[in-house]
């Protein structure tokens, strides 16, 4: 069977599959992909060696094939991959939603938006709209704007801009809304248990403000809401990508699936069910994950062309799929947004950050930094508070275990997501009284903080560290 513009079933489904690969290099399976018509790729932290590199390297893809997407999650912040040995030249989503500044966040990402094209990447999996209703939610945290649906969706709707503006595409995420879960979907089903009434006033409207901002495309997230749908994850679902989506809230771009290596996925209807399954409830490109699965597109490639035969995949949605992977290969700049200076990212850092009580004027503070680890998401991040504070205090004592702290001596506390790992909690709680102590959250804010003078930075960029240990240290932070 051939479309009206001669494409096979093959054809089009290859243009529908986005895989992943391992290393800065492009391998020749990936390569004849393209050549054979392959949608494109979604980069990660393992294909970035530099600039200059990752400028060579899609170079190479582009090359490769004709109308080639080329995808990375880049968030800013706690996600990034343009940065990921060294941590995000900008701040990201939470310390933005907290500097609640639309004018900044359209800036911050014109900035992000600027590198991605002068890379080569025209799709940025970004911004997130999710709002971030659970403070122990283990994947979004300080990824999200806030917990407030109206200021998030302002906040996504000026990030659209500011991405767009530089000529590369947004893709929001997590659609229909990953913010009030407890499981990452990496690694199980997440469930919302909003009704629809709750989707309609706390999940959706940062995703209204982003169709209506014209984003080019929309990430789905890997949930079970079953006011939705009560059998099938979000990824899955007709009623949710088809019916809420396109029909209700009038989105004509493109539709990302999160990675199919997800075990919501995975480990449930299976990767290539999954690509077929997705295609037939309305998404139009499938990102396949990190890992690299050389034989797997061909796998969904003949799936694909099974479901056509069989009924269940309508051509007409396959030809629909592939038209909407094609276009998105080539996004049209949008009004323009200034980019930000260095300098400028780190005014902005400095507002972003927030005080909660007096701050003492310490001596030869001894200082604890508490790692928990990252999300998959986020991946490992090279951040320290701590070694911040030890170059720029020579005074200052850099421990390793909270039985090192010395109550006689001022102290400075640096947790991450307090509010969802007890024992950093009970250090703090600890704490309460002492005059020369000082908590700094660098991740979510906890609901029921301690009482202690307490710096935010809403994450781990190094704008953000340093304005934190600026507004502690004065200016003998720049020692």
């Amino acid at each position: 069977m051939r479309g009206s513009a001669g494409s096979s079933v093959a054809e089009l489904a290859r243009r529908c599959v986005l895989p992943g690969f391992v290393g800065p290099e492009c391998p020749d399976w990936l390569t004849n992909q393209l050549g054979l018509g392959l949608g494109g790729v979604v980069l990660f932290g393992s294909n970035v060696a530099g600039p200059d590199e990752l400028a060579q390297l899609t170079d190479r893809l582009h090359r490769a094939g004709e109308d080639v997407v080329i995808g990375m999650d880049e968030e800013g912040g706690e996600v990034t991959r343009l940065d990921a040995l060294t941590g995000s030249a900008v701040p990201g989503a939470a310390a933005l939603g907290n500097l609640d500044d639309e004018t900044a966040t359209a800036a911050v990402y014109a900035t992000i938006g600027r590198r991605l094209a002068e890379t080569g990447v025209n799709v940025d999996i970004a911004p997130v709209a999710d709002v971030n209703a659970n403070p122990r939610n283990p994947v979004i945290g300080v990824r999200s704007f806030g917990a407030e649906p109206a200021l998030v969706a302002r906040h996504v709707a000026a990030a659209v801009h500011g991405l767009q503006s530089a000529g590369v595409a947004a893709c929001t995420k997590h659609f229909p809304g990953h913010g009030d879960t407890d499981t990452d979907s990496h690694r199980a089903v997440a469930v919302v248990s909003h009704s629809r009434r709750t989707l309609d006033e706390v999940d959706l409207p940062p995703f209204r403000a982003a169709v209506g901002a014209g984003s080019r495309a929309i990430m789905t997230g890997h949930l079970l809401v079953p006011s939705l749908d009560p059998q099938n994850i979000a990824t899955l679902s007709l009623a949710t990508l088809t019916t809420l989506l396109r029909d209700e809230m009038g989105f004509t771009g493109a539709v990302i699936t999160d990675a199919l290596e997800m075990q919501a996925v995975a480990a449930t209807v299976g990767m290539v069910a999954g690509a077929v399954q997705s295609l037939i409830a309305g998404a139009d490109l499938i990102c396949i994950g990190a890992a690299e699965y050389p034989g797997l597109v061909e796998d969904v490639v003949r799936a694909v062309a099974v479901a056509v035969d069989d009924g269940r995949l309508p051509w007409e949605r396959l030809v629909e799929a592939a038209a909407r992977a094609r276009a998105l290969a080539h996004p049209v700049p949008g009004a323009p947004v200034a980019p930000l200076s260095p300098a400028e990212v780190s005014a902005v850092a400095s507002r972003a950050v927030r005080v909660d009580g007096p701050l003492p004027l310490l001596t030869k503070p001894q200082v604890l930094e508490f790692h928990p680890p990252n999300s998959i998401a986020a991946g490992p991040l090279p951040w320290s508070l701590a070694a911040r504070i030890a170059e720029w205090q020579p005074e200052a004592e850099v421990v390793s275990d909270p039985a090192q702290l010395d109550p006689n001596r001022d102290l400075v506390v640096v947790v991450r997501d307090a509010a969802r790992h007890p024992r950093q909690r009970r250090v703090l709680r600890e704490l309460e009284g002492h005059p020369g102590a000082v908590a700094v959250e660098v991740g979510w804010p906890d609901p029921t903080p301690a009482r202690l003078p307490t710096v935010h930075t809403f994450g781990t960029a190094p704008a953000l560290l340093d304005a934190a240990a600026q507004l502690i240290f004065g200016d003998g932070a720049h020692q």
